[in-house]
């Protein structure tokens, strides 16, 4: 476990890394010890930082929610991050490569919260009930430490996330089933990735009450108007200048962005 001056210089590191676009060493190598309790904290403190910048909380994401992507890097549950207005772009828009180090695409879903969500025992049904709608979505994943990277590298630098586009057509959570919306990814017109929402915990819906479970434990939860990212049905898609990428969820539409 790291003292508190030790998830001070972590979260520096990262948030230089974020500036300069030059990724830090990883976590676990700078600061031998450092446990998943440590990365969150950190995590906490780039947060409390940029909010205490001017950002604004929109919403959370969670990630890691595939056994698969799990065992890769040693754990057995999701991990979460915060999403901020700074990191929202618009579907069609041109994404600046800038100060990104090794980014990527995900498909996924976002859910529009109408009700709070406050665990412990939060429900799959509760989660329906206190949505207002669910939309397509992108997130953008970023990586602030040097590859390969440890889990506690992936919790501290915000779970990974870089960014979230909107989409397609909004939907309410009870007018379709949500386990069967598939998506293709296509880059540069050639399809790179598909899957269906249950490859997400075998409904989206999970990963959202996962989280508002998570949150109580320490005594927070999610709040009407936030906007939870559930986790992605497809193998991230790496990107670079020049690459348009679009994303077909059928009958709720598309998304589609370009980066320079």
């Amino acid at each position: 476990m790291l003292n508190e001056e030790d998830r001070a210089r972590a979260a520096g590191l990262l948030l230089e890394a974020e500036r300069s676009g030059v990724p830090t060493t990883q976590l676990d190598q700078a600061f031998p010890g450092i446990e998943i309790a440590d990365a969150y904290a950190i995590q906490k403190r780039i947060i409390d930082e940029k909010i205490a910048g001017g950002a604004r909380l929109r919403g959370h994401k969670i990630g890691l929610t595939s056994k698969a992507m799990q065992s890769t890097v040693g754990i057995d549950e999701p991990d979460y991050g915060h999403l901020l207005d700074t990191m929202f772009y618009q579907d069609g828009e041109t994404i600046p490569m800038g100060k990104l180090i090794v980014p990527r695409v995900e498909v996924e879903l976002a859910f529009v919260l109408g009700k709070p969500l406050h665990g412990p025992d939060v429900s799959l049904f509760d989660v329906l009930d206190a949505t207002d709608y669910v939309v397509p979505a992108l997130e953008l994943i970023d990586g602030r430490s040097k590859y390969p990277r440890r889990i506690v590298d992936n919790i501290a630098d915000n779970a990974a996330c870089a960014g979230i586009v909107l989409g397609g057509r909004p939907v309410r959570p009870l007018d379709i089933d949500l386990r069967w919306v598939g998506a293709l990814l296509l880059k540069n017109g050639v399809i790179e990735e598909s899957g269906v929402s249950a490859a997400v915990l075998g409904h989206p819906a999970l990963g959202i009450a996962w989280l508002a479970n998570k949150l109580a434990q320490h005594d927070t939860g999610l709040a009407a108007g936030q906007i939870v990212l559930a986790g992605s049905f497809t193998r991230t898609v790496a990107v670079k200048s020049g690459d348009t990428l679009h994303a077909d969820y059928g009958k709720l539409g598309s998304i589609s962005v370009h980066f320079s």
